[in-house]
C-alpha cells in the first residue's frame, strides 16, 4: 500500500459514504484512479464493508455488555463448532479470542437487564463446550466504535 491507498482508507473510515469522485478530489487523484484503488483495497479484504453506525438505544438495546467466556478444556476439540454458534447470535456483536483467564471477549447488546440475563442463562450457557461467563455491564460508552490510526 502506498500513500493514497492510506488516504483512501483513512477518508472512507471517516465517511463511508463519501462519493468516489469527492474521494479522488480529496487524495489528489482522478476518480477512474481511485475507484480502480477502491476496487482493488475491496477486493484484498483490506476495506472489508461499509455500516453504518446506528445508536443502540435507538433501535431498543439500552443495555451493553463485555462478557468473558471459557471453554471446557475437554471440549476444546470442538472450538471451532462453538465459534460458529458465537457468530450466528445476532446478540453478539463483537467477538475477540483473547489471552489470560478467559478464551473470548464478546460484546453483547440487549433490551433490557432480564434479556441479556436470560440470553446469557438460557443460550450462550447451553452452547456445547461453554465452560462459564462472567458479564460486566456497560454504564457509559466513553468512546464508540471509530476507525483505525492509520498514517
Amino acid at each position: 500500500m502506498d500513500a493514497y491507498d492510506l488516504s483512501i482508507l483513512r477518508h472512507l473510515q471517516d465517511d463511508g459514504r463519501m462519493s468516489n469522485l469527492h474521494l479522488a478530489e480529496n487524495i489528489h487523484l482522478s476518480a477512474p484512479q481511485t475507484l480502480r484503488r477502491v476496487r482493488a483495497l475491496e477486493e484484498k479484504n483490506i476495506i472489508r464493508g461499509y455500516i453504518a453506525q446506528v445508536a443502540p438505544e435507538a433501535v431498543g438495546l439500552g443495555v451493553m455488555a463485555f462478557v468473558n467466556l471459557s471453554l471446557d478444556r475437554e471440549q476444546f476439540r470442538n472450538v471451532r463448532e462453538v465459534e460458529r454458534q458465537l457468530r450466528a447470535f445476532p446478540n453478539i456483536i463483537e467477538c475477540h479470542t483473547i489471552s489470560g483467564d478467559f478464551d473470548y471477549i464478546l460484546k453483547v447488546v440487549a433490551t433490557d437487564l432480564k434479556s441479556l440475563s436470560q440470553f446469557l442463562t438460557d443460550t450462550l450457557m447451553q452452547v456445547p463446550g461453554v465452560a462459564s461467563l462472567r458479564s460486566m455491564i456497560c454504564l457509559e460508552e466513553v468512546k464508540p466504535v471509530s476507525g483505525l490510526p492509520i498514517d
